[in-house]
C-alpha cells in the first residue's frame, strides 16, 4: 500500500513510510451530499470570516480589544477550514488520496496548533466579557491592545511547546502493517493506532494535553460565564437581562460545539476506551469544520457595531450610531 523503505529497517517487518493514504470512511450513497455540504460550509466560512476581517480592518471604530479577538478568531477559522476542507473534498471525490509524509505532518501540525490557540482565544474572549460586565470602569486599564497580543503570544508559545512533543513522538513511530489512515485528514491518534509502537505514552500524552488545554480552559470559560450570568440576574430591566442571557447562551453553545467533541475524541482513547472509526471521524469533523462557519454569526453579525459597519461597507452610508457620535 505505498510503503517505501526510506530508512534502515528496524526489523524484517518494520519500515518507515514515505507517504500516508487517507481513507475517509463515508458511505458511498452519501458521498455526493457530503461533498456538496463541505463546499457550502467552506464557502460560508470564507465569506463570513473574510467579511469580518475586512470590516474590522477598514473601520477604525472597531479597533478595540474585543474586535481584535474577533478578527484573530476569524483568521484562525479561515486557516483551519482551508487546511482541511479542500483536501477532504478531493479525498471523497477520488476515494483515496496519498499524502507525502512531510505534507501529512504539516497538516497535522496546523490542525493541532490552530485548535490549541483557539481554545486559549476562547478563554481570553470570555475574560474580556467578564471584565467588561463585572468591572466596567476598570475595563480600559485591564483589557488593552497589549493584553490581546501578549495573550496570543503566550497561546502560541504553549501550542508550540506542545506540538514539539507531538512531532518528536511522530518521528519515533514505525509502521509494519499499513500506511492507510482511516480518516479524512492527517491525524495524530490514527497514526499511533496504525503504527507498530505499543508504548502507551503516545495516547496518554494526547489525553493529558486534551485534559489540561481542553478541560482547564473550558472550566475557566464556564466560571466566567457563570459570574456574568449571576451579575445579569441583578439587572432590573427585563429586556437588558434577556439580552445578556441570549448572548451567553449562544456563545456557550458554540464553545461547547467546539470543545465537547474534541474532549471526547482525545481523552477517551488515552484511558483505553476505544471509539469506533465512524464515531471518532464524526466527532472530529463536527468540532473542526462547523464552528469556523458559525463563529462569525454568533460573535460578529449579531453585534450592533459590526452590523452598522457592514451596512456602511455595502451602502457607503453613515449609520445612525456614527451620526450620533459626531454630534
Amino acid at each position: 500500500m505505498g510503503l517505501k523503505k526510506e530508512a534502515t529497517e528496524m526489523s524484517n517487518a518494520t519500515v518507515f513510510v514515505s507517504e500516508f493514504v487517507l481513507h475517509c470512511e463515508i458511505r458511498p450513497e452519501i458521498r455526493s451530499f457530503t461533498v456538496a455540504a463541505l463546499a457550502i460550509v467552506y464557502l460560508a466560512t470564507l465569506f463570513g470570516n473574510l467579511l469580518v476581517l475586512l470590516v474590522i480592518i477598514l473601520n477604525h471604530q472597531l479597533h478595540t480589544p474585543m474586535f481584535f479577538f474577533i478578527a484573530i478568531l476569524a483568521l484562525i477559522d479561515v486557516l483551519h477550514n482551508t487546511n482541511l476542507i479542500p483536501k477532504m473534498m478531493a479525498l471523497l471525490m477520488f476515494d483515496t488520496s496519498p499524502v507525502p509524509y512531510g505534507a501529512c505532518l504539516v497538516q497535522m501540525f496546523l490542525v493541532f496548533h490552530l485548535e490549541i490557540v483557539e481554545v486559549y482565544l476562547f478563554t481570553l474572549m470570555a475574560y474580556d466579557r467578564y471584565v467588561a460586565v463585572i468591572y466596567p470602569l476598570r475595563y480600559p486599564q485591564l483589557v488593552t491592545g497589549r493584553t490581546v497580543w501578549i495573550g496570543m503570544l503566550v497561546s502560541n508559545i504553549i501550542s508550540g511547546m506542545t506540538m514539539t512533543v507531538y512531532l518528536i513522538f511522530v518521528s519515533e513511530l514505525s509502521f509494519c502493517r499499513t500506511n492507510v489512515l482511516p480518516f479524512c485528514f492527517c491525524d495524530y491518534a490514527n497514526m499511533v493506532h496504525i503504527s507498530c509502537n505499543d508504548n502507551p505514552k503516545y495516547l496518554s500524552f494526547l489525553s493529558t494535553i486534551a485534559s489540561i488545554n481542553g478541560c482547564g480552559t473550558l472550566t475557566i470559560i464556564l466560571i466566567s460565564y457563570g459570574k456574568i450570568a449571576h451579575a445579569a440576574l441583578k439587572i432590573s430591566s427585563a429586556e437588558s437581562k434577556k439580552k445578556v442571557f441570549d448572548v451567553l447562551v449562544t456563545h456557550l453553545l458554540v464553545v461547547l460545539l467546539f470543545y465537547v467533541p474534541l474532549i471526547i475524541a482525545f481523552i477517551l482513547p488515552g484511558f483505553g476506551l476505544e471509539l469506533s472509526t465512524e464515531t471518532y471521524n464524526t466527532l472530529l469533523v463536527v468540532a473542526t469544520i462547523l464552528p469556523p462557519m458559525i463563529n462569525p454569526i454568533i460573535y460578529s453579525f449579531r453585534n450592533k457595531e459590526m452590523k452598522n459597519a457592514i451596512k456602511k461597507l455595502f451602502t457607503g452610508k453613515r449609520t445612525t450610531l456614527e451620526i450620533n457620535n459626531c454630534t
